[in-house]
């Protein structure tokens, strides 16, 4: 079983600006989203008879943040596995949405328009790579992981996992206030109380 969780919002998802590799730290909300989160997983961690998990993360500052107080919610200590990081968006990377638009109108246009990014990486190679973190990991059902990434890479983990087409798994959803659980082929999604800022 995997739960995977997208981390929290940042400063830069509240402008609108993309990050890829780039990073920009938690908001308040992004905080208190990661609260949420962490909440949640120890209730569905409750539901299972007791087995040692393991907490993987992105090394990305927002997501490494995220974990950290998934870590401190349920005891465990955070591992980092550069497979799960986001996508690189090449020369879009720090840019501000509107501002792309602005010199590219069809840029957003088509599903999957971020693996298009001018310098940036292709689906392919992002595939290869979450494939590879996929095949790492112990077998179901002794497989017991709680993994934190990001919207794109975790779409592109959900697709692989339920054996999705390329259509199918960049139009996912990417909440930053749910739990996906991957077990035996299917994925479900567990979404948290709204979460709000202090």
């Amino acid at each position: 079983m995997i739960y995977l969780v997208r981390h929290g919002q940042t400063a830069f998802n509240r402008e609108r600006r993309l990050q890829g590799h780039l990073d920009s730290d938690l908001t308040e909300l992004g905080r208190a989203q990661a609260k949420a989160m962490a909440g949640l997983l120890a209730d569905l961690l409750a539901l299972d008879p007791p087995a040692p998990w393991r907490l993987v993360t992105s090394p990305l500052g927002r997501a490494r943040a995220t974990a950290e107080v998934i870590g401190a919610r349920l005891n465990l200590p955070v591992e980092s596995d550069a497979r799960l990081m986001e996508i690189s968006c090449g020369a879009w990377e720090g840019r501000l949405r509107r501002e792309i638009e602005a010199e590219a109108p069809e840029a957003f246009a088509q599903s999957g328009w971020a693996f298009r990014a001018p310098m940036g990486e292709r689906y392919e190679a992002v595939s290869v790579r979450l494939a590879d973190w996929l095949a790492s990991l112990p077998p179901e059902p002794e497989r017991r992981v709680i993994a934190v990434g990001h919207g794109i890479s975790g779409r592109v983990l959900r697709g692989l996992y339920a054996g999705l087409s390329r259509d199918e798994t960049v139009n996912q959803a990417v909440p930053q206030d749910a739990v996906f659980r991957l077990m035996n082929g299917q994925v479900d999604r567990f979404d948290c109380e709204p979460a709000e800022e202090a």
